[in-house]
């Protein structure tokens, strides 16, 4: 009975700990596959204020993923990356780091090696308790919400977690600088743009923390929308990116962006090209330069050489990131159809993307890309319009929903399916 005891107090104590393996993240299979991909993108070069904090995550879904010895290399590599960054052998940034490992030996079977995190847990939270009593540690509120904006789709949380973090320890500059980039990512489709309250905000960070190119790219993306010429301040920009270790918090990914919509697709493309001359085994970049190659085929008249090289390199990035694809295997597909290239290699990559266990935001993405294909490439009304259905169908408020939902209400008085369109849109839920 003693040990049973002993086994559930243990039990109570893990489930009680604030870390990655309590903090209820969503483990579906093909979500810590796909962020294995983009942490690995992030990189990890000294002077990353977060490196603990990606170990850390690394370690969570190499855990979720089956791999234990590369899940507690990650910790300790966590634990490494926090001492060289505080400069301080202990604090409350390890709290998370211990009580992940506290959970890992306890799945290892190691209850000894578990309650000795837990002890540590104990120590670390005793001398530094957190300044207001009802909440937690800022420490833990700000890698809590690192972790939410990393991982999940709803950034309003992380975004709550940070301006907790940041009340309480407002000297954090990287801190703020998330907390901006989570209210950026929140309102990023929004119709009416940002906020002129989040303008000024992603000013003040700017100004604060002038080294972090990637919010420097953002404002200037704000900027531009707003019609302001940006063109100089974006070349300027691209010296710096350039200098910078790959990363795709770098910046050079919305640059790009930047170039491709305000400056010039050819210069966007010089400038991946010349990205991926300094660097040529970096996958990044070379995802980097398919995007530009996509605008570039899809926004002008191409010849057909132009056209081989975009669906290659799609082919061989979609190699290159086995498990986080989906977006440049739509591409593909996409241009394999405009093009006339092969509707029957469109329509298969269509197929097999159809068939996957996908998450419903993909699945809303998909269905909603596929109505298009099936009007416009197989003058096929009806199935188009029941693609539509399927997108509305999905719970999940987003700009494909609302398109769907939009075409639908057209087609309701005209389409020989009116009446079951009609019914449909009586019947849908609100997400």
């Amino acid at each position: 009975i003693s040990a049973a005891q002993s086994q559930t107090t243990l039990e109570s104590k893990l489930e009680a700990l604030q870390c990655h393996f309590t903090w209820d993240l969503e483990s579906s299979r093909p979500i810590p596959l796909r962020l294995k991909d983009h942490l690995e993108d992030i990189g990890t070069e000294e002077g990353n204020s977060w490196l603990g904090h990606i170990y850390n995550l690394r370690g969570f879904i190499q855990y979720k993923l089956g791999f234990t010895e590369d899940a507690q290399s990650f910790f300790n590599k966590a634990a490494e990356a926090f001492r060289r960054i505080r400069n301080a052998d202990e604090g409350p940034w390890l709290v998370v780091n211990y009580g992940n490992l506290a959970w890992l030996h306890h799945h290892l079977g190691d209850q000894a090696e578990s309650q000795a995190y837990l002890s540590k847990v104990d120590a670390l939270m005793n001398k530094y308790p957190s300044p207001s009593q009802d909440q937690l540690h800022p420490e833990i509120y700000a890698e809590k919400a690192w972790t939410l904006m990393t991982f999940s789709t709803d950034k309003t949380l992380a975004v709550d977690y940070f301006q907790r973090a940041i009340r309480m320890q407002p000297d954090m500059v990287e801190w703020n600088t998330s907390y901006v980039l989570g209210l950026v990512d929140a309102f990023k489709y929004s119709d009416t743009g940002l906020e002129a309250d989040l303008l000024k905000k992603m000013r003040m960070a700017k100004e604060q923390d002038p080294e972090n190119l990637y919010l420097a790219v953002l404002y200037l993306q704000q900027c531009a929308k707003k019609g302001e010429r940006i063109e100089d301040e974006a070349r300027e920009l691209a010296r710096k990116v350039l200098r910078n270790p790959v990363s795709s918090y770098s910046g050079i990914r919305p640059l790009l962006g930047v170039y491709v919509n305000h400056v010039s697709i050819d210069e966007a493309i010089n400038l991946a090209k010349e990205a991926l001359e300094k660097h040529p085994d970096e996958r990044y970049l070379k995802k980097c330069l398919a995007y530009c190659y996509k605008w570039k085929i899809f926004r002008e008249r191409q010849r057909q050489s132009m056209i081989d090289r975009a669906i290659s390199l799609h082919e061989e990035v979609i190699s290159l990131y086995p498990y986080s694809s989906f977006v440049k295997e739509i591409n593909l597909a996409k241009i394999y159809s405009k093009f006339n290239y092969s509707q029957d290699k469109a329509e298969q990559i269509y197929q097999e993307l159809l068939e996957r266990d996908l998450e419903p935001a993909d699945k809303q993405m998909l269905y909603s890309i596929y109505a298009k294909h099936v009007f416009f490439s197989q003058q096929d009304d009806e199935g188009s319009l029941r693609y539509h259905m399927k997108v509305a169908e999905i719970p999940l408020k987003s700009i494909y929903r609302e398109n769907s939902i939009t075409t639908l209400e057209k087609h309701k008085n005209r389409s020989p399916m009116c009446r079951e369109i009609e019914k449909f849109l009586a019947n849908l839920q609100e997400p």
